[in-house]
């Protein structure tokens, strides 16, 4: 190959290269992720603390401390093994992705709520939960989800509840 044919093959492949990083970048801009995973979604924190950051890193200063093993966070964004959080106040940081947990929990909102036997506001309670209290998602369906509280397990309506999207269907 003649030696000026070199450089411009050079720029070839700087410029193909260049294309795949804005092609990757691209993907990440329009709700692609790190994980392969959807974004958003719910996980619970896997740890007894963690510390919440500014931004995905160690560089990043500390904002806040997670101190509640099984609360349930909803990853915004992720950035390689960083993931954006939000908890059920509306609160955001960045945590590490072994902080978290793929156990769906959810926390009880505003007042205290009913556990039911079925999903039928007329079935007999089980149990009534504080606002707080964090339960183990069993599963969802319509407008209801079952959860599992300190062993106390039935029914509550999905609006009683921080920890579930309005359309996920578990099982």
């Amino acid at each position: 190959m003649p030696e000026a044919q070199r450089p411009l093959s050079a720029i070839r492949r700087s410029f193909r290269f260049a294309l795949v990083l804005a092609a990757g970048w691209l993907l990440s801009a329009a709700g692609g992720s790190e994980s392969g995973l959807p974004v958003p979604r719910f996980v619970s924190l896997h740890a007894q603390k963690a510390n919440v950051r500014t931004g995905p890193g160690v560089r990043y200063p500390v904002d806040w401390v997670l101190v509640r093993r099984g609360m349930p966070v909803e990853i915004v964004a992720e950035f390689e093994h960083w993931r954006k959080i939000r908890d059920w106040q509306g609160t955001e940081g960045w945590v590490h992705q072994s902080m978290l947990s793929g156990v769906r929990t959810a926390v009880v909102m505003n007042e205290v709520r009913v556990l039911r036997r079925s999903a039928d506001a007329q079935a007999p309670v089980t149990a009534r939960l504080e606002p707080g209290v964090i339960a183990r998602v069993l599963s969802c369906g319509g407008a209801w989800c079952r959860l599992d509280a300190a062993g106390f397990k039935g029914w509550i309506p999905r609006t009683g509840i921080w920890g579930v999207s309005d359309d996920e269907t578990l099982d």
